[in-house]
């Protein structure tokens, strides 16, 4: 009788080469479990993160309706922070409410005189769950029971820009734009499929954990999505796992130069940081570098358990 010439294995393989191919079978299922734990782990949080965004949505709207009650004049409110970016993260991201003042017999004040009057006004509207409302050089911050700030910003508009208390809080700002930058922030996302808005609740998630002199400002976050993103090679999976590594093993070379500011609020998102390749800079770098390098050995022994460290709660 004929034989088949490869004895069991068939195909010519040897037991060594058949062993080789089953491993490498089960380290691809064994990938694409990690892939699909770790995404759903990420999807999670996120979604976690959005229920948290509704609570702050409806008090924006309460403050936008006690506003117009206490008869603040014809102001309207537009989200120029987070939430309008939709990278809102409870208790981790600046909510810049910017509150346009239109009121005729407001135009001629002092950043200060606009600041105290929306301050009194509020105190006076009977605003729930309020534990303070106090005044800073640049904004009234709404403090909530449980500890939620929310910040509103006097802008005054100016053509297609508005002018905002200036740093010190004693005159207005030159002309900002700040919806350059929530529609430049919009295509990166659309063109990364929309993930790029769950990777940076994520990133400014496991930022919060991270030591004060470490720590990177909401705004700056979402300035190095935009570079990190604006150019995702089109090879590469447009997934919330696969994305949030790249960010942190492509931010720590963002991080080292200084990022131009969109809004023209300043020359530079992160002038704070000192120039280029400054000890700050690079200490930042180091600490992105690391969380990079952890995801990356994550993967490397196939640990969900490690991924589940990463992203914490």
């Amino acid at each position: 009788m004929g034989g088949g010439g490869g004895g069991i294995f068939g195909g010519g393989y040897s037991p060594d080469r058949f062993k080789k191919i089953i491993q490498a079978s089960r380290e691809k299922t064994h990938d694409e479990e990690l892939e699909t734990t770790v995404n759903s782990m990420i999807t999670e949080r996120v979604s976690d993160v959005e229920r948290d965004a509704d609570t702050t949505r409806e008090r924006l709207d309460d403050i936008k309706e006690k506003i117009q009650e206490e008869d603040i004049g014809t102001i309207e409110m537009r989200f120029g922070g987070s939430v309008m970016k939709h990278t809102y993260v409870d208790g981790l991201s600046d909510v810049d409410v910017l509150v346009i003042i239109n009121k005729s017999d407001l135009s001629d004040s002092t950043p200060r005189e606009v600041l105290d009057y929306i301050k009194t006004r509020l105190e006076k509207s009977g605003l729930r769950n309020v534990d303070n409302i106090r005044v800073g050089n640049l904004a009234v911050t709404v403090t909530f029971n449980d500890g939620e700030e929310i910040q509103l910003l006097p802008a005054i508009k100016k053509g297609d820009g508005y002018m905002i208390p200036a740093q010190k809080g004693d005159n207005w700002s030159n002309i900002i734009r700040p919806d350059r930058f929530a529609t430049k922030l919009k295509e990166v996302n659309q063109s990364c499929k929309g993930k790029v808005y769950p990777v940076i609740k994520i990133v400014k998630t496991i930022n919060s954990r991270l030591p004060e002199d470490q720590k990177l400002s909401g705004y700056h976050i979402e300035s190095i999505a935009i570079e990190v993103f604006e150019n995702y090679p089109e090879s590469n999976a447009k997934t919330p796992k696969v994305m949030l590594r790249y960010f942190f093993e492509n931010a720590k070379a963002v991080i080292k130069t200084p990022i131009k500011d969109k809004t023209n609020q300043s020359l530079h998102v992160d002038d704070d940081l000192g120039p280029e390749n400054s000890p700050q800079r690079l200490r930042i770098g180091y600490s992105l570098d690391r969380i990079g390098r952890m995801m990356r050995n994550a993967d490397e022994i196939r640990s969900t358990e490690e991924w589940d460290s990463i992203l914490g709660e």
